[in-house]
């Protein structure tokens, strides 16, 4: 199964609760530039040949170079803040992207799609807005067995099963190339549920030890990304990043021109 074990919510309600958590997330935080991440080499490697990208909900925590990249966020705080650090950002949703078909040659989403009610949605926008050949990098929890009070608190919709993700990436013309460990959730159930305690009972302390004592420490621990071909064992970890390559072409409809990106001032 790809669902959680609660009751399903719309896309108003992710939405609400989303934005609650990562505007209250981003009040009191500072961005941390992609070269902080293991993903950093990935990164440069894929912005090397110099193509069109797109980052979808990087938050305050992007992965790809803010210099030539497009980012597009449900907060503003958010896209504010990346406004102000020279980075072209906008305000939009993962399934109504704000731009024409087929112009991107690289599309990150980041732990974003098992926050959306429709999926199947959310992906066909970044299959939409991918050219023929693009990248995808997807980064998702995986093992509905594995969910916690964490999920729920920070918006998530399900997790994934591994045949699960592979059929609905095929379906919108996506194969997996690479893949990686990925992620910085705490192990311990203990820390998980203390962590939920703060957040439920003492939310802006929580934040200030998430941004100033936990976030530092976990880029800290982070280890190389250790990519492999194809799809890596992954009855173990906890989320998986995922290299993707858009194998069909767009439809063949005129692009949409009436939309596109709105930098926010």
């Amino acid at each position: 199964m790809s669902t959680s074990p609660h009751a399903p919510r719309d896309d108003t309600e992710l939405g609400i609760a989303n934005r609650r958590f990562y505007d209250s997330l981003w009040a009191d935080a500072r961005l941390i530039g992609p070269q902080r991440f293991n993903t950093w080499p990935l990164a440069t490697e894929l912005a090397a040949g110099g193509t069109t990208r797109l980052e979808v909900a990087p938050g305050l925590r992007p992965r790809m170079p803010l210099d030539g990249t497009v980012f597009v966020d449900i907060s503003m705080q958010a896209a504010r803040c990346l406004h102000a650090h020279d980075a072209t950002a906008s305000v939009g949703l993962i399934t109504a992207l704000p731009f024409a078909d087929g112009v991107f040659d690289c599309v990150c989403a980041f732990d974003i799609v098992e926050h959306v009610d429709d999926d199947d949605a959310a992906l066909a926008e970044l299959a939409r807005v991918s050219a023929p050949g693009a990248a995808l990098l997807l980064s998702v929890p995986l093992h509905e067995a594995a969910w916690t009070a964490f999920d729920e608190a920070v918006g998530h919709r399900r997790r994934y099963e591994r045949a699960d993700l592979d059929a609905k990436l095929a379906r919108h013309g996506f194969v997996v190339e690479r893949s990686a460990v990925h992620g910085m959730q705490p192990s311990s159930s203990r820390l998980v549920d203390l962590g939920m305690w703060f957040l439920t009972h003492q939310r802006e302390r929580a934040m200030w030890w998430y941004n100033r004592v936990f976030m530092p420490l976990g880029l800290r621990a982070q280890k190389p990304l250790a990519l492999q071909d194809g799809w890596i064992d992954d009855t173990r970890i906890d989320t998986v990043l995922l290299i993707c390559r858009r194998v069909d072409p767009p439809a063949t409809a005129p692009p949409d021109t009436s939309r596109t990106i709105e930098d926010v001032a």
